[in-house]
């Protein structure tokens, strides 16, 4: 049996050699080193990134702390496609040259595309002059502060040294993400990419005030300005969403990857403490706490806990969302499962008619703590990630410490 397997593993690696050799041998495999991605955001702005390909097949993209691997790059004659995990959208470019790429970020789904280059480089941002300010600490932001429609609030917390930044903007329903740039002046400038979000931050600073401009790919601008408030702090995350009057409890059924429906008043979560995650494969807040939630329910599953996610999906077909499904379950090894809610939008007001008892869904995603007797104990909004730091150490501790009170009583 020992020699069987180690026969196959001999011929894996003999295959996965013969590939890369073969794409090398062709010419059309991209060199390994550091590159630096731009997406065209408009005519005269452009979102860089920064990647490393480790081999034909192998590559990491880089965001502040953050590393993500990708392991989905094919070739087809002179064309590299590039998936990042979990989500759908992809990088599709044309080898013009060996370490040139020149192509399109794409989302199908949603008829996006963003015109997208490489080149082997190490900077992400150039800078030209000192900084003239320091932007370390906290800034109490408003975006798009002008339009009473639009308006919402932020905090920002950054940390920078020298030229270099790092940090995010958290909001009432998450954060995002890791973001990394630098100022330039008194210019900063941050970005960051995942493969679902492409985020382009830039604002005129000083030690106190920022005016700048927010780009989500090329289908989103709006404005925002902040001041810097070391006490500012966003509004409770658990008091934004609750059950109207005449609620106490939830309730629903959709189905899960086999057809079968399933609700609360199943078996499986009688007399337990079950979390419901409402949540989207697309959707980079959902992917964090998914990731958090699933290493927290191994170790947990045992002592009379449940987690049931309801994803809410904006591709048109059920069997494209489940394909989604089972990719994140697979990815991030999700042992609970995953009903599917909605296809074809996640507007949030469409959302809410699936769940009436609920005064709105605000956030993907959100969180619902119900205790062993099917009593609705806590909602939380939103989720901010491992991005903003101490924040997330914060919400690790409390999330921990009252589910863990609920499994005691």
């Amino acid at each position: 049996m020992h020699k069987l397997i180690l026969v196959l593993l001999i011929a894996l690696c003999f295959s996965c050699n013969q590939k890369k050799e073969k794409l090398e041998k062709n010419n059309i495999a991209l060199e390994a080193g550091n590159y630096r991605a731009e997406l065209q955001v408009n005519d005269s702005v452009v979102l860089p990134f920064t990647f490393k390909v480790l081999d034909a097949t192998h590559l990491e993209i880089y965001n502040a702390e953050e590393i993500i691997k990708v392991d989905e790059i094919t070739y087809k004659q002179d064309s590299i496609f590039i998936k990042t995990p979990v989500f759908q959208g992809y990088l599709a470019a044309k080898l013009a040259e060996k370490n040139r790429l020149i192509g399109n970020f794409l989302k199908p789904d949603l008829n996006r595309v963003v015109p997208f280059t490489a080149e082997k480089k190490e900077t992400r941002f150039t800078t030209n002059k000192k900084p003239e300010s320091e932007v370390t600490g906290n800034w109490e932001t408003i975006f798009s502060p002008e339009s009473e429609e639009d308006k919402y609030i932020a905090k920002g917390v950054f940390k920078q040294t020298g030229s270099k930044v790092a940090g995010t903007f958290l909001t009432t329903t998450g954060d995002y993400r890791y973001l990394e740039g630098v100022v330039d002046g008194d210019q900063m400038k941050l970005s960051t990419f995942d493969g679902a979000h492409a985020f382009l931050f830039t604002a005129t600073v000083t030690d106190s005030t920022m005016i700048g401009t927010f780009y989500s790919g090329n289908h989103w601008v709006e404005p925002f300005v902040a001041k810097r408030n070391d006490a500012y702090e966003l509004p409770d995350a658990n008091g934004l969403t609750f059950l109207k009057e005449g609620y106490d409890k939830m309730a629903f059924s959709f189905p899960d990857a086999s057809n079968n429906m399933v609700s609360l008043g199943d078996k499986r979560f009688k007399d337990k403490v079950v979390l419901v995650q409402i949540m989207g494969t697309w959707c980079p807040n959902c992917l964090d706490e998914s990731k958090y939630y699933a290493e927290y329910y191994k170790a947990n599953k045992d002592k009379g806990l449940e987690i049931v996610a309801l994803a809410f999906e904006y591709v048109k077909t059920k069997e494209a969302a489940f394909k989604n499904i089972n990719r994140l379950q697979e990815r991030i090894g999700i042992e609970y499962p995953i009903l599917l809610a909605q296809t074809g939008t996640s507007n949030k007001s469409k959302a809410q008619e699936k769940l009436p008892m609920l005064n709105h869904v605000l956030s993907y995603p959100t969180t619902i703590f119900i205790d062993k007797k099917g009593i609705v104990r806590k909602i939380h909004t939103g989720f901010n990630g491992p991005a903003t730091g101490e924040k997330f150490t914060t919400f690790k501790k409390d999330f921990e410490t009252f589910v863990g009170s609920l499994l005691e009583e």
